[in-house]
């Protein structure tokens, strides 16, 4: 799409070799960089080892630390404020997807998307707003953005699956059921993920239940 600024980052596999059957794009959250995320691609190999994996640097620099990225500023939480920068990264993201896609030579059918904390919110938003429906999203440690506009603004239904660590210091753990009940509003599948004691981060539990989740939507082609 003309204008738009392309997004661009790691990427790893197929493992396997040869072209990919499956595509899977990681997004990182406040103040990392696509390097974040890639280095689940290895383990999640293991169980897609004939998947691409992309890690796209998010769009605009960190403005809360001297590195890093963000997909948009949370400087001004209010609702107006995040839902507009998360409205304007979503044509760049949706470009994003459509340039993989092209470039594995696959469809909606073999993506999904994973997303950490911002990078679940921008998962969450984009996803059900695609036409064609992708495979699934993963979303570790994330909320749902407006989820009063989701069910008008659905365009398909994507499984779901949320994992949340109940220690959260900077997304709390009540996100996740309040993502679960939106989402689950506008007709899309959810299954969560309980992480006790975990903050904001990722867990083993977490890893393994979202290859589980991975090898089930996108399967073996």
């Amino acid at each position: 799409m003309a204008g738009l600024m392309e997004l661009d980052g790691p990427r790893f596999g197929p493992a396997a070799g040869g072209d990919p059957q499956q595509l899977v794009i990681l997004l990182h959250g406040l103040g990392a960089d696509g390097q974040d995320l890639i280095g689940l691609a290895p383990h999640w190999a293991q169980v897609l080892p004939n998947a691409a994996f992309a890690s796209p640097n998010a769009p605009f620099p960190c403005d809360m630390s001297p590195m890093g990225y963000q997909w948009f500023s949370v400087q001004d939480r209010s609702r107006e404020s995040v839902l507009g920068g998360v409205r304007a990264a979503a044509p760049m993201l949706d470009a994003f997807i459509d340039a993989e896609l092209e470039r594995a030579g696959l469809d909606e059918s073999k993506l999904a998307l994973v997303g950490f904390s911002q990078g679940t919110m921008m998962s969450l938003y984009v996803g059900p707003r695609r036409e064609k429906q992708i495979a699934g999203i993963v979303g570790f440690s994330g909320r749902l953005i407006a989820p009063d506009l989701l069910a008008d603004e659905t365009l398909s239904r994507p499984p779901v699956l949320l994992a949340h660590g109940t220690a959260d210091e900077v997304v709390p753990f009540e996100s996740m059921a309040e993502a679960e009940a939106g989402l689950t509003a506008a007709g899309i599948s959810v299954d969560t993920i309980d992480c006790p004691g975990v903050g904001h981060g990722i867990d083993q539990n977490g890893l393994v239940r979202g290859a589980e989740f991975l090898n089930q939507v996108l399967g073996q082609a």
